[in-house]
């Protein structure tokens, strides 16, 4: 009874091992997304808003890594493994909650960072070529043209540029013809809805690992029991 019990558990973690596998590369690649495309911006931001994307890697290699530790010791019945593997993932669990926690206070930090970058990169725009190629793309991207509106540029003495442009051709000094809505706005929305998602990712898939965590303690109890008998 108590081996048909424990053979039961192992087939269900290693079962879960196989899910978080697929979920650690899924986090892996979300992570590298993140983080690629922040990249694009970082003439403006550095790398200020680079640890949610780098962290959802980091716990995506480490999940992987683990749930590999994990199938081998349900499959070896391994009573140290499989218990490594358990508090493994207790830590990695508190790690998850941590960043959640973290990537939604990191939301209301966004605003203020967005706009002071911003604002300071207007007057640089024709004397710095990466800063003028980004602002081209986060115009392009976002539909939009300034930071709060398209005046930001002549206020800086700056001609508006082409990427403000609703289509070709272009007069930039006529404003049917470009974006009037700042880029502030949209890309703080986009950069809080992306720190959210990751932050929902994270702690939602933590107590998922509390599952695995159970399995895994459960299976090693039995194994102990196991060597008990014998």
């Amino acid at each position: 009874m108590v081996e048909g019990g424990m053979k039961c558990v192992k087939y269900l973690l290693f079962v879960f091992n196989l899910i978080f596998v697929i979920a650690g590369i899924g986090l892996i690649a979300a992570g590298a997304y993140v983080k690629v495309k922040l990249e694009e911006y970082h003439d403006f931001f550095g790398s200020d808003f680079m640890g949610p994307g780098i962290l959802l890697i980091i716990v995506g290699v480490i999940i992987f890594l683990l749930a590999f530790f994990g199938c081998c010791g349900a499959i070896k019945e391994n009573y140290c493994l499989t218990l490594t593997f358990a508090v493994f993932l207790g830590i990695v669990f508190i790690l998850e909650i941590a960043g959640g926690i973290a990537g939604y206070v990191l939301r209301n930090e966004i605003e203020n960072t967005v706009d002071s970058k911003l604002n300071a990169t207007l007057s640089r725009f024709n004397s710095s070529e990466g800063i003028k190629r980004t602002w081209d793309r986060l115009q392009h991207e976002f539909k939009c043209c300034g930071v709060t509106n398209s005046t930001n540029w002549r206020e800086n003495y700056v001609e508006t540029p082409q990427s403000c442009c609703i289509k070709e051709p272009c007069n930039t000094n006529v404003t049917s013809d470009i974006y009037t809505e700042g880029c502030a706005t949209k890309f703080e929305d986009w950069l809080q809805d992306q720190v959210a998602i990751i932050g929902g990712v994270g702690i939602g898939f933590a107590f998922v690992q509390i599952i695995g965590i159970l399995f895994a303690c459960c299976l090693a109890r039995a194994i102990r029991k196991e060597y008990e008998v014998v």
